[in-house]
């Protein structure tokens, strides 16, 4: 249970900015997703500010993805701290009711989260000085992390053809998906290989 439920915090959260980064880009705003709002990009550019939407929604995506593959749910975790806050600063900013304690809600979550990785965090307040043991992780192999990596890129790929072609887009986000979460399988089948010629 101790791991289970921040797995699956991590995918809520994961899966909620996900989808609604990609909301905001897909042409007509056709994906699916239940925050948005998907018109946000418009609404900011008549203040100028579209650019800016655009950004968020790219890190909307990044971040989401890291949560949503749980690969990075420590990355992830720490940029969705920034991420909120800065969302949550347009809400009231633009006087939205309601969306400001959503976002509360999420800001707690993502705190439970990084609550779990509180050993990591000692060494950097005290910089560099690790009072206590940091627990055993299993580690995460390079060629895992280029998959993880190609999975991301299919994600922002799909949203440029999702204005030439709609279903190849929903395609390349589901691939990239599939192919974030199999990032761990490479790195099990790797431990594997590695442990059979120590073995050997």
């Amino acid at each position: 249970m101790n791991r289970v439920l921040p797995n699956l915090i991590s995918i809520f959260l994961g899966f909620t900015f996900w989808t609604a980064g990609m909301v905001k880009l897909y042409a007509g705003h056709q994906f699916i997703g239940w925050i948005g709002p998907p018109w946000l990009v418009e609404r900011l550019a008549e203040f100028d500010l579209g650019l800016y939407a655009s950004f968020i929604a790219v890190c909307q995506i990044t971040i989401g993805f890291m949560l949503l593959t749980t690969r990075y749910k420590l990355l992830g975790g720490i940029m969705m701290i920034p991420m909120i806050l800065n969302i949550l600063m347009v809400t009231i900013s633009q006087h939205w009711r309601g969306t400001p304690y959503v976002l509360a809600a999420f800001l707690a979550m993502d705190l439970y989260l990084l609550w779990q990785y509180r050993d990591f965090f000692w060494p950097l307040l005290e910089e560099g000085e690790n009072g206590g043991k940091l627990r055993h992780r299993k580690p995460k192999s390079l060629q895992g992390h280029l998959t993880w990596l190609a999975g991301l890129g299919l994600q922002l790929l799909s949203v440029p053809a999702s204005f030439l072609n709609l279903p190849l887009a929903f395609s390349l986000a589901g691939a990239g998906v599939i192919i974030g979460v199999l990032s761990f399988r490479i790195d099990l089948i790797l431990r594997g290989k590695t442990a059979r010629q120590s073995l050997n």
